[in-house]
């Protein structure tokens, strides 16, 4: 059974709309409130959920980790970039596990997998630091061979496959089978190589259909899609509905 992380940021993007300035981000007329969504979730068959602590805090803040730390039952998993900074409060924090994704503040959402050849020497003593705290970390990378054979020999036991440029090419038949293979390849790479494989970015309703078929899959992290589908049916029914593609 391929399991689901649900992305819950824009759970908080919908809240710092309108409540950006408040003292708190619960209680009140603040809302909505990121841990109830969580915990909705959970009860529909969410497996783990997911949330990006970013640097300019657009959406989820401190404080949300922290109270869902403390509240949910499943896992917690924490995106970050791997700065002393954001190492420092994983540490503290102490999620089931991490995903090092890179930052571009210009960007709405994390486009593209981390350059773990280029940023080797700072990805290295994050997944040191991680692995010394008992943290699984997994590395958030496009499914090139070099970036697989480095998270490999850098001792991250997780990679997740950026499935973007699959996303963006999927109403193109040629474009998308050539990212499709890709990823295969990737995935195919990675198990080979000891590596849990992990998939996410841009998922939705209907792409999963194919996206499920790739090899070795054990987890996807699916946010704005289940998000979305949420306004309309509610959390719960986006998850199973989610689910049921998922593993059909």
């Amino acid at each position: 059974m391929i399991l689901l992380g649900l992305n819950i940021d824009h759970c908080a993007t919908l809240r710092q709309a309108r409540y950006r300035s408040a003292a708190f981000t619960v209680g009140g007329a603040v809302e909505p409130d990121t841990v109830t969504f969580a915990l909705f979730a959970e009860r529909a068959g969410a497996d783990g959920i997911t949330v990006h602590l970013r640097e300019d805090r657009r959406h989820i803040q401190e404080r949300d980790v922290w109270r869902l730390r403390e509240s949910i039952a499943t896992r917690l998993n924490l995106e970050m970039s791997c700065t002393p900074a954001m190492t420092r409060l994983a540490l503290k924090l102490r999620p089931d596990s991490v995903c090092l994704v890179p930052e571009n503040r210009a960007e709405i959402t994390t486009e593209g997998g981390l350059d773990v050849v280029a940023h080797r020497r700072r990805v290295t003593k994050c997944v040191d630091a991680m692995n010394a705290a008992g943290i699984a970390t997994s590395l958030f990378i496009d499914p090139e061979p070099a970036h697989i054979q480095l998270s490999a020999e850098l001792g991250a036991p997780w990679v997740e496959l950026h499935t973007g440029a699959y996303a963006h090419a999927y109403f193109s038949a040629r474009k998308r089978a050539k990212q499709f293979a890709r990823l295969r390849e990737g995935a195919a790479r990675a198990h080979g190589l000891g590596l849990t494989v992990n998939a996410g970015h841009g998922i939705n309703y209907i792409n999963i259909a194919e996206l499920r078929t790739l090899p070795h899959l054990h987890e996807l992290n699916i946010g704005h899609s289940i998000v979305s589908r949420a306004l309309f049916t509610g959390i719960e029914e986006a998850v199973r509905e989610m689910k049921k593609r998922m593993n059909s």
